[in-house]
């Protein structure tokens, strides 16, 4: 008699990938299967179904909101195990059949036990800044315009104060699960013109970073004052903080696994 199933195996019959995505958010409604406008996930599923009969939905390491580029997102999929196409040239065979905003930039067999979500132990996130007088059209559509001065010496003292475990519900959008977060990493790295501010943590609520780092606007442009960001958590109340962001200057950077040969 066979053993039990691993977790997160693929089903019998199947092999299972795994994929380092990127895309231009402003194209998609999300990662998210969406009824009435295209997803990233859709997309993706309609490029492998060129190729093969049939294909699992794609699986990925976080559901990014609309407006939201993604640098390096992991994902899985499971295929039939007799598919036709050898890895090495499955990359450039998907992107034939993907629209330029989305490309698969690499593709793997997936270690066992792998699952592009649930094994996810690190999610890692990058907002960028154009901190300049005026907009400058390259980086439209791909940084958030800030024209006026920023202090990033309190901005980062303001992000030390919210690194850490804390309820971050203040920070959340109609956020139904517990608000409990450890947020491992919050840092503001200037530029020349573009400035990066650096996020890291297991998960995250919904529009959790983009309220964190207009909580930290507030502070580098002298509207909120450092100490003041211990209330805001403690508040819970999502007014408090503040306002979301844009999503266009939003990057899924990267993500990690465990050391159990999942990379």
């Amino acid at each position: 008699m066979s053993g039990p199933r691993p977790a997160y195996a693929p089903p019998d019959g199947y092999s299972r990938l795994r994929l380092t995505v990127a895309w231009d958010g402003a194209a998609y409604a999300g990662w998210q299967s969406q009824p009435t406008a295209p997803s990233v996930q859709d997309t993706l599923q309609a490029a492998f179904l060129r190729l093969m009969p049939e294909v699992f939905r794609p699986v990925a390491a976080g559901r990014t909101d609309a407006g939201v580029h993604a640098e390096a997102m992991p994902v899985h999929v499971d295929v039939p195990a007799d598919f036709q196409v050898p890895l090495p040239r499955l990359a450039r065979a998907l992107n034939a059949h993907l629209p330029s905003p989305l490309a698969v930039q690499d593709v793997e067999a997936a270690p066992p036990g792998f699952h592009a979500r649930f094994s996810c132990t690190e999610r890692r996130y990058v907002y960028r800044l154009l901190c300049a007088p005026q907009r400058h059209p390259l980086w439209t559509g791909r940084a958030l315009h800030v024209p006026g001065t920023l202090d990033a010496g309190a901005m980062n003292a303001a992000a030390a104060r919210l690194t850490g475990t804390h309820d971050f519900a203040a920070f959340a959008t109609q956020e139904d699960r517990q608000t409990v977060r450890e947020l491992r990493g919050l840092t503001v790295q200037p530029g020349n013109t573009v400035w990066e501010i650096h996020v890291a943590g297991e998960s995250f609520l919904r529009h959790m970073v983009r309220g964190l780092v207009g909580t930290l606007l507030l502070v580098g442009a002298g509207r909120m004052e450092v100490g003041e960001v211990a209330g805001i958590l403690a508040s819970r109340q999502r007014a408090q903080a503040g306002a979301n962001v844009p999503a266009h200057g939003l990057y899924f950077s990267g993500a990690s696994y465990g050391s159990e040969g999942l990379g």
